[in-house]
């Protein structure tokens, strides 16, 4: 079928897969890093109990078959070395059919975590990876030219990506409409980076322009995406303009990343291979069968998107195939954070040594510059700002955290940039409190060296201590 391929999209599936395959890589190296203390056997949500509770048909993943921490550190640590050989190009060294097959083992894989990650992988951009990496495996290799409705499909995501984002911004918070959300979001975001405190000072005027041209990218642009070329390349070009100076101001997990790579299949890149043997008659089936079944699901997001009841980042189906996405329907005014303190004193006092814990990405001592640290997803960190949003986002967790801090936990504290406690030596006592954080101005930072300033709010958990004291192994 000459209409199935398009053959001018040999250099950008190619860029495209291989930017896919770095963003498993991150997906699969956070999870083998961090696992043992968020889903772990003695994690703070484990495995095996979410798994005796949640039928497989629920949540599909190979944990419901068995589950052990080297199991799970087998399927993360294998998923990273897939991710690596298709980084590599091992997919158009293989045959068409054994190309798809080494693209559907890291979906899987991540699939299987996904579904068992409960709140840790509540985030959007993890049904995003799955579903972006779905259709990569039938984008096909060096053998056939890109299926065009493949193609089309992806840029089907962009759109629900940024037209769905860009309408829960317009219902949502009336400061997207004032344009002046800028005014507080670059301090008041999940996880600010490096540049962020230069973002949240510049002028007004900039703050509203910065508004206006993400309303226009994510309200206008998505729609010209199905014109023709070059218009459809300069459409993408402009969407990953706007994702980068997004990755500039903020430390957004691989969201950005991700949205990035799906925009690259959409640029007709300047290449010298425009021929190709026929695609196989059974590649063909399968990629309008595919393509039937993606069209069919996609009617919940349309719905949804419509909907004046609009929710973002809702996966319809347990194998993530048809989501729908959006981020910062509304805008916090004022930072909150939760510092977690310990003390070594039998009675703990508000005159106790209470010791500060410092997490590697949340802010905590003001003096203490943000790093950057996405598309590499700090999972604790980002759970931690919710929870200063409101204690109901930590219910689950937040107990288990402050247990295992008393046991020294030597895996919870691999997720922290700094224990004040001496190995061998844990706290007797835990405690939480609540601060607001804000922003030095110019000449705070220059008298201080501290680009923020915090303020005592409340507390948000009183001193605890175990009821037994043991520790982990």
């Amino acid at each position: 079928m000459d209409w199935f391929t398009a053959p001018g999209y040999w250099l950008s599936r190619l860029v495209f897969q291989r930017a896919l395959a770095g963003v498993y890589l991150f997906a699969f190296l956070t999870a083998a890093l961090q696992f043992r203390a968020l889903l772990g056997e003695r994690g703070m949500l484990p495995i095996p109990r979410f798994v005796a509770r949640v039928p497989f048909r629920r949540a599909p993943s190979l944990f419901h078959l068995r589950y052990s921490d080297g199991f799970f550190a087998g399927c993360a640590w294998a998923g990273c070395a897939v991710s690596v050989a298709l980084a590599a190009g091992a997919d158009s060294e293989l045959p068409l059919w054994a190309g798809m097959l080494l693209w559907l083992v890291p979906w899987a894989l991540y699939l299987s975590i996904v579904n068992v990650g409960q709140t840790w992988y509540a985030f959007g951009w993890e049904s995003l990876l799955l579903e972006v990496g779905f259709l990569a495996v039938f984008l096909g290799n060096d053998e056939v030219a890109p299926p065009f409705v493949v193609l089309l499909l992806l840029r089907w995501i962009l759109f629900r990506v940024e037209f769905g984002a860009g309408l829960i911004k317009m219902r949502g918070d009336a400061c997207w409409r004032k344009l002046t959300c800028l005014h507080y979001h670059h301090e008041t975001q999940p996880m600010p980076g490096p540049l962020s405190w230069f973002f949240h000072h510049l002028p007004g005027p900039v703050h509203k322009a910065e508004v206006a041209a993400n309303h226009l990218t994510q309200l206008v642009v998505p729609v010209l995406l199905f014109t023709p070329q070059p218009i459809a390349t300069a459409a993408a070009s402009l969407m990953i303009l706007t994702q980068l100076w997004l990755v500039a101001s903020g430390n957004f997990s691989w969201l950005n990343w991700i949205t990035v790579v799906v925009a690259l299949s959409a640029l007709e890149l300047p290449t010298d291979r425009t021929a190709a043997p026929p695609a196989p008659l059974w590649y063909e089936a399968v990629v309008l069968a595919v393509t039937a079944l993606i069209l069919f699901l996609s009617y919940r997001p349309v719905v949804n998107m419509i909907s004046r009841r609009q929710v973002m980042n809702r996966s319809f189906d347990p194998l993530h195939l048809v989501n729908t996405y959006g981020a910062f329907g509304s805008v916090s005014r004022i930072r909150y954070e939760v510092v977690v303190e310990g003390t070594l004193d039998g009675t703990p006092r508000e005159d106790s040594d209470w010791r500060e814990y410092e997490f590697k990405g949340k802010p905590g001592d003001p003096r203490h510059w943000p790093r950057q640290f996405a598309p590499y997803h700090l999972r604790l960190d980002w759970l931690m700002w919710f929870a200063a949003l409101s204690p109901a986002y930590a219910d689950d967790w937040f107990g288990g955290l402050v247990e295992r801090l008393l046991e020294e936990d030597r895996d919870t504290l691999r997720l922290l940039r700094r224990s004040p406690f001496q190995p061998g030596e844990p706290p007797r006592f835990v405690r939480a409190r609540l601060f607001r954080y804000r922003y030095t101005t110019w000449r705070e930072l220059r008298e201080t060296g501290a680009c923020w300033k915090r303020t005592y709010v409340r507390d948000f958990l009183p001193p605890t201590r175990l009821a037994t004291r043991t520790r982990r192994p």
